[in-house]
C-alpha cells in the first residue's frame, strides 16, 4: 500500500522549485521572444499598410497630374488651332485682297487694249467697208 509521508511534501516541494525554474529558464525567454516577434509583425503590418496607403496616393496623385497634363495640353493645342485659324484667315484675306488688286489692274489693261485696238479699227473701218462693198457689188465705189 502506499503510504503518505513526508516524502510526498519533498516531492511537491520538489515539483514547485522545478515549476519556478523552468519558468525561470526556459518559458519566460520564450514569452519574452514571441512577444517580440508579435511586436515586431504588428509593425512590420503598419508598414506594410502605411506603404500601400502611400502608394495609393502616390498613384492618385500621378493619375491627376496626367489627367491635367492632358487637359493643358488640349489646352494648348486648342489655342494653337485658334492662332493658326486667325492667322490663315488673315492670309486668305491677304490673298483675295491681292487677287482684287491684280484682277483689277487686269481690267484696266483689258480696257486700254480694247480702246486702242477699237481705235486702230475704227481708222481702217472705212477701208475695209470700202473693200467688203467691192467684193459684193464686184465694182469701185
Amino acid at each position: 500500500m502506499i503510504s503518505v509521508d513526508y516524502s510526498v511534501f519533498l516531492q511537491i516541494i520538489n515539483f514547485l522549485f522545478l515549476i519556478w525554474i523552468l519558468n525561470a529558464i526556459v518559458y519566460k525567454p520564450i514569452r519574452k521572444i514571441l512577444i517580440q516577434r508579435k511586436e515586431k509583425i504588428s509593425g512590420l503590418e503598419l508598414d506594410i499598410e502605411k506603404s500601400s496607403s502611400d502608394a495609393k496616393m502616390k498613384d492618385d496623385q500621378f493619375g491627376a497630374g496626367i489627367r491635367e497634363a492632358r487637359e493643358k495640353g488640349l489646352q494648348e493645342k486648342q489655342a494653337l488651332i485658334h492662332v493658326a485659324s486667325e492667322e490663315e484667315k488673315a492670309m486668305i484675306g491677304e490673298i483675295n485682297q491681292k487677287a482684287q488688286q491684280d484682277l483689277a489692274q487686269i481690267k484696266e489693261k483689258v480696257k486700254k487694249d480694247v480702246k486702242s485696238v477699237r481705235a486702230a479699227l475704227q481708222k481702217e473701218v472705212g477701208v475695209y467697208a470700202e473693200s467688203i462693198c467691192q467684193k459684193i457689188l464686184g465694182r469701185a465705189v
